[in-house]
């Protein structure tokens, strides 16, 4: 290409703002970004990607269903050579995908094939993943399945929730872009066709699926607890009628103090005792709405709260 290349914008989330960030930075020639609108019922922690292409005078659209035939014609109007996703919720049928006259790239949370689909970073803490990255690939109608381009691995410290992982994936997102960018606009880059077979295929998360189940080992229900912690809905379990949420938890691979499983107070730091004999701290607690401290404890649930 011998123009400055024209590019559409699909981004949301944190990971969105930083990559249209990235572009940005680098002078790239974004005709238009198309967002979402935030849900009034959805934690809102990160960025707004519409506020950031509103001050860098880009024109902004959250379509409820961006493969609308108007989306479509507005886009086309564009001549995009290139269209990015980051982070957008939606998927983007072929119509839409044959505009760009040099490819459409998406950024995904995971190291694909492995958690392809919807919520990879909870689901890779929920299976005890050490490691994560981002990927970028081509785009095409199914998801998460185009050639690679470029990948970059963090680690997931024992201890890591899902949002402490999404925050080092925004930043290895936005070394992905750094590096596959000058190819990109060039319209010269290096493909690898995406083994499936050898990859892993997820679906969304509900906040019921934070219920806990006992049976699971302590490793497993640390892992959940550090997967759907703040900002997301959190684990729980049903008592007196009311949820009790269990809202971060603190690995050491202890071993219990019983063989109950239980949970329970030992000076003045909060534990639960798990059905393969080892224990986790609790670390945060709440009961009904209302932060659980080691009072409020024993004056709701007495000396331990037996949990089979």
């Amino acid at each position: 290409m011998t123009a400055k290349p024209s590019v559409v914008v699909f981004a949301y989330h944190q990971l969105g703002f930083r990559c249209l960030s990235v572009l940005l930075a680098q002078g790239v020639n974004v005709r238009l970004v198309v967002s979402h609108e935030d849900d009034p019922h959805e934690t809102i922690w990160w960025q707004s990607v519409a506020g950031l292409a509103g001050c860098a005078g880009i024109p902004v659209i959250t379509p409820q269903d961006p493969n609308s035939a108007e989306v479509i014609e507005q886009i086309r109007q564009c001549r995009p050579d290139i269209m990015f996703s980051f982070y957008y919720r939606h998927m983007l049928d072929q119509e839409l995908l044959d505009i760009a006259s040099v490819g459409c790239f998406n950024m995904h949370g995971s190291l694909l094939p492995k958690y392809r689909g919807r919520v990879p970073v909870n689901w890779a803490l929920l299976h005890g993943e050490s490691e994560s990255g981002v990927t970028l690939h081509c785009m095409e109608v199914k998801p998460d399945a185009g050639h690679l381009l470029d990948q970059q691995v963090v680690q997931i410290l024992p201890n890591d929730t899902a949002h402490d992982v999404f925050l080092k994936l925004v930043c290895a997102a936005e070394i992905v872009m750094q590096r596959a960018l000058p190819g990109l606009l060039a319209g010269s880059f290096a493909e690898r066709p995406m083994d499936l077979d050898s990859g892993t295929y997820f679906g969304g998360r509900r906040p019921e699926d934070g219920l806990v189940d006992w049976s699971l080992s302590a490793w497993e229900i640390h892992n959940l607890i550090r997967a759907v912690a703040p900002p997301y809905p959190g684990a729980f379990l049903p008592v007196q009628g009311r949820q009790l949420r269990l809202l971060g938890s603190y690995w050491r691979g202890e071993l219990a103090k019983s063989d109950i499983v239980r949970i329970y107070w030992e000076f003045g730091r909060c534990y639960v005792d798990c059905a393969d004999d080892c224990r986790i701290e609790l670390t945060s607690l709440e009961f009904d709405g209302e932060v659980i401290g080691e009072k409020f404890f024993y004056a709701h649930f007495g000396s331990e709260l037996l949990l089979q």
